[in-house]
């Protein structure tokens, strides 16, 4: 892979090439893709979707917006300390085509305050939720009738996937969905393979899926456009682009640590167990009479925080440097992160996060809420779209139908897209609007 081919500004549609010089200055490609992200209504339903507390009545909690948010202000840092150390080791990346240093930043920080726009409502949860309706639920019932691949799509669906379904998707008025830049697309794609062969080797790329088969050419045309490497000759799977690593680690250091932040803030883990943790990430950079000037733990935490956050985005940074070449060659296969000397405070943090924020009784509670919500959702609307596709839809199906969006796939001939448009449509609601459906479906809310 070159850096020329993968820093494209090509858009859906575009028929002529974007030369990175003829950019205007005030008004940057990259940094039209984040302005995107951030108006769609896509991105602002996150302001009341579970980042880990579900559905917290508590002011420092975070959700999926706020996360978002975070990660890519930690993307964007990476991503600039990344393409001014680039650019000093390709100067003709500079001279001759024009890119600068924050470009690289733009485009780490766009892909990754959408790299959550395609998650379920409660959390990772609600994408087993959906998997689970297809693979044990009533949807098994549609297995004879798609493809192994479309198939897969369903019992595993992917947040992932989703995201790049929702970035792309064409529908009336809106063709290429947000038309981001090509190269903010490639970050964003942290698994570019499709949903089977499933895991096929401990390469970091395989470990999930990045596109449903309804986005397969898209996806390869993007691929294609950076010169993403091939990695199979018989399915679409491709390495990743090299920002990818980036944007993955900007999430890797946030919920790392801002999870651990939540779980001391809502007394969910000890302060003096949690702050020794901290303080074993940050003992070079610490200013221990500043810290003992702070009187209150939230900022004790917050203080910590800032340090470690630091400390791993220029960890992050020598890491990727260092691994440049086998990075571009597909040879990395790991996270950046997992090559770092601080991995074995990392893993302790994230252990006493699963035991005690991950695993507590309020998180356990809304999920299985959750389960039920989702399950019942589903049910409903596949039942209501495909008795009515086939022509036997009754006056509570018909009734069913009225409430959906004129955007969804209802009538389209293939039954894996309108189920796919179902659970689309489920994934966009929030948590308290999935709550709200299926209590007026129940009868519950009037």
């Amino acid at each position: 892979m070159n850096w020329e081919q993968l820093l494209s500004l090509k858009r859906f549609g575009d028929t002529n090439k974007r030369i990175r010089k003829e950019q205007d200055e005030t008004r940057l490609g990259f940094e039209v893709d984040y302005d995107r992200v951030i108006f769609s209504s896509e991105f602002r339903i996150l302001q009341d979707k579970t980042q880990v507390i579900p559905l917290s009545q508590t002011d420092f909690v975070h959700t999926r917006l706020t996360h978002s948010l975070e990660v890519s202000v930690v993307g964007r840092s990476i991503g600039r300390k990344v393409g001014q150390k680039l650019l000093e080791k390709h100067p003709h990346l500079q001279t001759v085509h024009g890119y600068q240093g924050n470009d690289f930043g733009a485009i780490v920080a766009a892909a990754a305050l959408a790299h959550d726009i395609g998650n379920p409502p409660f959390g990772h949860s609600g994408e087993k939720a959906i998997g689970e309706f297809f693979k044990t639920g009533d949807g098994s019932n549609f297995k004879k009738q798609l493809t192994d691949k479309e198939y897969q799509d369903l019992c595993d669906f992917e947040g992932n996937a989703n995201g790049f379904k929702i970035l792309t998707e064409s529908r009336d008025g809106r063709d290429g969905g947000l038309r981001l830049s090509y190269a903010t697309l490639g970050a964003f794609m942290k698994y570019p393979k499709e949903s089977l062969p499933k895991k096929p080797t401990s390469h970091i790329a395989d470990k999930k899926y990045g596109f449903f088969q309804s986005e397969k050419e898209a996806f390869s045309n993007i691929a294609d456009e950076l010169g993403l490497l091939k990695r199979s000759k018989t399915d679409a799977s491709f390495s990743r682009h090299p920002l990818a690593f980036l944007v993955e680690a900007a999430d890797d250091i946030c919920y790392t640590i801002i999870d651990f932040e939540d779980g001391i803030n809502l007394g969910l883990i000890q302060e003096e167990f949690a702050l020794e943790y901290l303080i074993n990430l940050v003992r070079d950079t610490i200013n221990t009479k500043k810290y003992h000037q702070l009187k209150n733990t939230q900022d004790r935490v917050s203080y910590l925080r800032a340090l470690a956050i630091n400390t791993l985005i220029n960890e992050v940074v020598t890491i990727f440097i260092d691994n440049e070449e086998a990075i571009l060659t597909g040879e990395f296969q790991t996270a950046l992160l997992d090559k770092s000397k601080y991995d074995a405070q990392i893993n302790d943090i994230i252990k006493i996060s699963v035991e005690n924020v991950y695993k507590s009784e309020d998180v356990i509670d809304k999920e299985i809420a959750g389960y039920e919500i989702i399950k019942h959702l589903l049910s409903v609307y596949t039942s209501a779209i495909n008795n009515n596709f086939n022509g036997k839809a009754s006056n509570y199906d018909k009734l069913i139908l009225n409430r959906l969006p004129k955007t969804m796939k209802l009538n389209d001939d293939s039954l894996y897209k309108r189920l796919l448009s179902v659970c689309n449509y489920v994934s966009l609601l929030s948590d308290s609007n999935a709550i709200l459906n299926y209590k007026k479906i129940k009868g519950m809310h009037f």
